[in-house]
Parts: C-alpha cells; sequence; structure tokens
C-alpha cells in the first residue's frame, strides 16, 4: 500500500505540474495576441463568420465589398496563417514538457523502484530568441493577410468594373445599329428614287451584320465577367446569382503623386513583408548565436523502498561542433543579406510601379477628356453633317458610314478609357498604395498596428 501511495502522488504531482504552469508571454507576443484579437472581433468574432451584409442594387459598393470581403476564401486563409502564426509564438517560448522517469532493479524479484521527474532547460537566452523567430514569423504573416485583403478588394472592383461598362459598349452599339438601320431606311429610299445604288444599301445591312455580331459576342462575354463577379464575392457555383450594385461606385482618391507616394512607402503590404523578413533574418542571426550555448537537464527520482534514497541527475549538451555552428551563422548572415536585397528590390519595385500606374491615370484620364469634350461631339456633329449631305446627295455612302464609325469608335474608346482610369485608381490605392476600402472590416478596425507590427522600413 505504501508503494501504492508513493506513487499515486508522485503522478498527481506530475499531471499537476504539467497542467498548471504557465510560461511569461514576451512583449511581441503580447501585441502580437492585442492585435489579432482586435481583427479577430470584426472579421472572425468567436472564430466564426459575421453575419454578412445585404445585398441589393440600392446598397451601395461598401457592402459588396465588404461582403466580398468577409465571404473570399483566400483571405480567410490568409487570417488563419496568421493566428496559426501568433500561436507559434507561445509555442516556441515555451519550456519543453516535463519528463515523468520509472526505473526498476529486477533479479528474481523487484528489489529497487524510482519514479522521477525530468526537465530540459535550453540554454540562457535561446527561448527568448525562439520566440523572437516567431514573432517575426508572425509579422510576415500579418503582412501577407493584409496582402490577401487588399487583392481581395480590387479583384471584386475590377471584376466589377470589367462587367459594368461592358453594359455600357452593348449599349453604344445598339444605339449605332438603330442607327445603321436608319441610315439603311434612307439608302433604300435614295436607291428607289434613283438618286442612289443598290450598294449603298448592301454596306448598310453588312455593317449591320458585324455589329449585330459584336453585340452578340459582348452579350456573350457577360457570362465569364459574371462568373469572376461571383467568384470575387466568394460565391460558390452552386449559390444563386448575386445581384449588382445599381451605381458604378468610382474609387475615391486624394491625387498628389508625392502624398501617395509616401503613402505607398508607409502601407504597401508587400514592402511590409519584405521589411518583416529582414527582421526576421535578424531574429534568426541571434537564434544561430544562441547554437554554442549548451542545453541543460535536471531531474530527481526517489527510492521508493526503504529507506528512502534520492538521487539528483543533470546533464548537458556539448556544442563541440564547431563548423556546424559556424555555418550556421554564415546561412543566417546570407539570409539576412538576401531580406535586405529583396527589400530594396521591392522598394525599387514599387517606385516603379507607382510611375508607371500614376502615367496610366493621367494618360486615360487627359484622353478621356478629349474624348468627351472634344471628339464625341465634333464627331456627332460631322455624322449628322455627312448625314444631310447624303441626302442631298453632296457625299457618297461611303463617307456616311466613315463617319458614323469614327463617332462609334470614339465612344467605345471614351468606355474603354474610363474602364481603364478606374481600374487605375483602384490599383493604386489597393495594391500600390496599401490603403484599404471603405467597408475593410479587418484592417480598419485594428488601428494600432503599425505600433505592434514595425512599420515597413527595417
Amino acid at each position: 500500500m505504501k508503494l501504492i501511495r508513493q506513487l499515486f502522488w508522485s503522478g498527481l504531482a506530475a499531471a499537476l505540474l504539467a497542467t498548471g504552469c504557465r510560461g511569461f508571454p514576451s512583449a511581441d507576443e503580447t501585441a502580437a495576441r492585442r492585435e489579432l484579437a482586435a481583427v479577430a472581433d470584426h472579421y472572425r468574432p468567436d472564430q466564426h463568420k459575421p453575419e454578412l451584409p445585404a445585398l441589393a442594387p440600392d446598397a451601395g459598393l461598401t457592402n459588396f465589398l465588404a461582403y466580398a470581403l468577409l465571404n473570399s476564401p483566400t483571405v480567410e486563409a490568409a487570417y488563419d496563417d496568421w493566428a496559426a502564426a501568433v500561436e507559434r509564438i507561445t509555442v516556441d517560448r515555451s519550456f519543453p514538457d516535463p519528463k515523468l522517469t520509472f526505473q526498476a532493479y529486477i533479479q528474481d524479484d523487484l528489489t529497487s523502484l524510482m519514479p522521477g521527474l525530468m526537465q530540459d532547460f535550453p540554454g540562457p537566452g535561446k527561448l527568448k530568441t525562439a520566440g523572437a523567430v516567431a514573432a517575426a514569423e508572425s509579422h510576415a504573416k500579418f503582412f501577407a493577410f493584409e496582402s490577401a485583403l487588399l487583392r481581395a478588394a480590387f479583384n471584386f472592383k475590377s471584376a466589377w468594373y470589367n462587367l459594368y461598362f461592358l453594359d455600357a459598349r452593348i449599349d453604344i452599339n445598339r444605339q449605332t445599329l438603330a442607327l445603321l438601320a436608319d441610315l439603311e431606311t434612307i439608302a433604300r429610299a435614295r436607291n428607289d428614287a434613283g438618286k442612289g445604288t443598290l450598294q449603298d444599301v448592301y454596306r448598310a445591312q453588312i455593317e449591320q451584320s458585324q455589329l449585330t455580331t459584336a453585340i452578340t459576342n459582348l452579350e456573350d462575354s457577360r457570362r465569364p465577367l459574371f462568373a469572376q463577379y461571383k467568384a470575387a464575392l466568394g460565391m460558390t457555383q452552386d449559390q444563386p446569382d448575386p445581384p449588382r450594385p445599381a451605381r458604378l461606385g468610382s474609387t475615391s482618391l486624394d491625387w498628389d503623386a508625392d502624398t501617395l507616394l509616401a503613402t505607398a512607402f508607409a502601407h504597401n503590404p508587400k514592402l511590409g513583408a519584405a521589411a518583416a523578413e529582414v527582421r526576421l533574418a535578424e531574429a534568426t542571426m541571434a537564434q544561430s548565436g544562441k547554437s554554442k550555448v549548451p542545453d541543460f537537464s535536471l531531474g530527481l527520482q526517489a527510492e521508493t523502498y526503504t529507506p528512502p534514497f534520492y538521487w539528483p541527475q543533470a546533464s548537458m549538451t556539448l556544442p563541440v561542433w564547431r563548423d556546424k555552428l559556424a555555418a550556421e551563422i554564415a546561412a543566417a548572415q546570407a539570409n539576412k543579406q538576401a531580406a535586405a536585397a529583396r527589400l530594396t528590390a521591392e522598394q525599387i519595385g514599387l517606385t516603379v510601379d507607382f510611375a508607371a500606374r500614376a502615367y496610366d491615370y493621367r494618360e486615360s484620364t487627359r484622353n478621356l477628356a478629349m474624348l468627351e469634350n472634344q471628339l464625341i461631339p465634333k464627331s456627332r456633329q460631322s455624322l449628322e453633317i455627312a448625314r444631310a449631305a447624303y441626302l442631298s446627295g453632296q457625299v457618297d455612302f461611303f463617307n456616311l458610314m466613315d463617319a458614323q464609325r469614327t463617332w462609334l469608335n470614339f465612344q467605345i474608346q471614351a468606355v474603354d478609357e474610363r474602364t481603364r482610369r478606374e481600374l487605375t485608381l483602384a490599383e493604386l490605392s489597393l495594391i500600390i498604395a496599401g490603403v484599404p476600402p471603405a467597408g475593410a472590416p479587418a484592417l480598419t478596425a485594428s488601428p494600432g498596428v503599425s505600433a505592434s507590427y514595425p512599420a515597413r522600413h527595417p
């Protein structure tokens, strides 16, 4: 009975030790958990998807954007990766689990039974550096989540703008088709009166056939564009088709090149991820520097037979492989240099991308102003003049058709420039500047991210 009691109390002490101990979180761990909790309160409260906004044509683009961000599986996967990385900070900075040991001596019968407890102690500073590495990894995962969120917003805007302006193209072509039908009627009347030729009628019919086919192709292209729009909302194929916003919802962006570029360097998530990689490499260097520090193990065994004896145990690792230690440090140094080079490359690339998109915005703005203020009104007047001149026999039908094509092409070009301008604005604000859109519940709900997660510069 005495032996049973000793074994019972030894096992109970080990169980209480294993379940009742807590470590000491670092400042980085506390900050990371605080930021994760702030985002989770809006993005995944109680670890569940919140109620999605109602989608209605008159709800405005903000509701559709919020729906897309909350429902995107890509964003959710990036969020879960970030959450897992935050949890790994606790795992990596914690002591190894203690070991419950048993040792027995048996000859003809059991002569000795020694239960004991053993604990491994990493060398001084090793747990701290391991936690710092895990914290740096969580920083990188946060920026991956931020990038996924902004990319999901851009994908939705891109799909919606292309779908919206497709209808504008179809409307322009239908108006032009009606105009061509009217011109064919005029050409027939002139042919019947002997003032025109049947060739004019055939030309009008040819133009109508080509335009009818173009309209059919545009209408058919609505299906893949709507599939992209539905996918951008995170909806699967078997779900009912969503409604569409009643209005375009143009991207609002305070356009000042210097201010916008400064915003991009402060908030671009790819730049943040590259800077986080530099800090991760620095933390890994510090961790590799601890490789030459030995680890320790301490334990105690108790002889259960009378008289009781206690056997202390201790061990220490011997980091004698100097070439291995040197290689770990050299590899960490090389990783840091590579990360710093990638950060510089990202900064250069961001500057180039910003310059290219800024030029696209300025060019599309100028082209759109020229088309709407000059070319389209003048080409419409030219078409009316050509029509009147054709009726009076002053110009032939070829010139009338040329005026009609010019007017149509300018209108289509205006739609293309509007599409290009909106996509450029969306890319500038979301992908390059890293400005979260209205209705982004995760990033706008966490204003303290920049305080705990380092800035984009190392």
